[in-house]
């Protein structure tokens, strides 16, 4: 470690906090307000950036406002979404928008403020391996700060007590299309991208979406409203049955509630996996506003005569791909009917969604010691922690990859707060953010629930796995 690594980096820190997309920046700013806890987060970009290649001209972020960093937690924060607007002397103005869904722009605005004031952030710095060191009772990580273009500049050490994973998600590919993604040259390229490609799509005479969720009926809409009237050139392929809309009916938003997460969490490991595909309208449907939206341009352009040139049709998958005479042709099969066909286009965006980044690869010195489920993955626990064996004295808690132990809200932006109050909660051991008992007015199950005591922690249910429940509260410093 250099001597300005020394200076700038603490020898050893309470939480380390390895990415800083939204969820771990919620934690950085619910941690900031917790005397004593030393915190540091490390973030291999140069900057908060929230799905740039996203951030399209008139899109809203799909939940309320509420769904801040802080808000549903502490609403008193200086990190809440209404002291940013405050402090852009914009508070006026947003009273009178009437805003509950803001633009998907402002919410990136928003996150890349409290980055930018964050103390705790390290930006360009890269976390290249993780390993438990027993003598210092600590976690030692090596890192790397990094340039604009990845190369490395300078690697250091840092000692942590515990660890908060927030890695995110990566573009997810599906296998026929990967090759073709991996070229450069061939215009086959996944929505993460959409808005750098944009300008070569709108020239494209032919466009193929593929992916029935809110970002290929986004990209849908964008292209076709820049397309000439007759001539759009346009197919929107869906896995799916239909191109559906999400549930947001009132009740059915309380499956993203702390009280069906840990009803989820409850329930045996073959129940929750059957239960996730079945829950695809949750979180996968299309916002219903922008089923209209496309329905109307359509409905639009048929005023003139005829019927526009795009093409839509659900239940269909890609079964493979090739570049032929200067064109993409997709192999396609429609699950109903059993048919076969086959699709010439000149550009095909991917909205099949995001992947969880795995954490085996940083944490393989961890390997020998991390509990997993019947399918291999990683055991989480109910206060967002990998369960270790008790060589490991330090605790790593994890963000957004724990979808299979905590069900579908888990990628969700509207429990970032409550989540990261759960991990401050275990971390020092004391209510720091004291939680609500009750969270839904459905009662999940017969059997009784595993409810949030007055002073924030957790009893389980008598059913639970021994491999999920709590470990003893030591050293509490703490589509195709």
């Amino acid at each position: 470690m250099t001597t300005e690594q020394a200076a700038e980096e603490p020898t050893t820190v309470d939480l380390l906090g390895v990415g800083a997309g939204p969820f771990n920046l919620s934690l950085a700013a619910l941690a900031d307000g917790v005397p004593g806890l030393d915190a540091v987060f490390l973030e291999q970009r140069p900057a908060f950036h929230w799905h740039p290649g996203l951030l399209i001209e008139g899109a809203t972020l799909q939940v309320p406002f509420l769904a801040d960093l802080v808000s549903l937690v502490d609403p008193t924060s200086r990190w809440s979404f209404l002291n940013y607007v405050r402090l852009q002397e914009r508070m006026f103005p947003f009273y009178f928008a009437e805003r509950f869904h803001i633009p998907r722009a402002e919410y990136d605005a928003y996150c890349r403020w409290v980055s930018e004031k964050l103390p705790s952030l390290r930006f360009s710095h890269r976390a290249d391996g993780v390993r438990w060191d027993d003598d210092r009772q600590a976690y030692e990580v090596e890192f790397s700060r990094v340039g604009a273009d990845g190369a490395v500049l300078t690697t250091g050490r840092m000692y942590a007590r515990h660890l908060a994973l927030g890695v995110g998600t990566a573009p997810h590919v599906p296998g026929p299309l990967r090759e073709l993604a991996a070229d450069p040259d061939v215009p086959v390229l996944h929505s993460a991208d959409y808005l750098a490609h944009r300008d070569r799509l709108r020239a494209a005479g032919h466009v193929t979406v593929v992916g029935a969720g809110q970002s290929g009926a986004e990209v849908l809409l964008d292209l076709l409203r820049e397309r000439p009237e007759g001539r759009e050139g346009l197919a929107w392929l869906a896995r799916t049955p239909a191109f559906s809309p999400m549930e947001y009916s009132k009740l059915g938003l309380e499956h993203f509630t702390p009280d069906y997460t840990r009803y989820f969490h409850g329930l045996p490991e073959a129940t929750r996996d059957r239960l996730l595909p079945a829950q695809w309208q949750l979180y996968k449907g299309i916002s219903a506003d922008t089923l209209s939206d496309i329905h109307d341009e359509l409905y639009r352009r048929a005023l003139t005569g005829g019927w526009p040139d795009v093409t839509l049709t659900p239940g269909v998958s890609v079964t493979a791909a090739a570049r032929r005479d200067g064109r993409v042709e997709l192999a396609l099969e429609h699950g109903d009917e059993g048919s076969r066909a086959t699709l010439a286009t000149d550009a095909v965006v991917l909205a099949t969604g995001y992947a969880e980044r795995p954490v085996d690869g940083l944490l393989e010195p961890l390997g020998a010691h991390l509990a997993r489920d019947g399918s291999g993955r990683p055991l989480v626990d109910h206060d967002q922690r990998l369960v270790l064996d008790d060589k490991v004295g330090g605790r790593v808690f994890v963000q957004n990859a724990e979808r299979h132990t905590h069900g579908v809200g888990a990628p969700d932006l509207g429990l970032a707060a409550w989540r990261s109050a759960v991990i401050l909660n275990a971390l020092t051991g004391r209510p720091v953010y004291p939680l609500p008992r009750r969270t839904a007015f459905t009662t999940f199950g017969l059997t009784p629930a595993d409810r949030a005591t007055a002073d924030g922690t957790h009893h389980a249910p008598a059913n639970t796995d021994p491999a999920d429940t709590d470990r003893a509260h030591d050293d509490r410093k703490e589509c195709v």
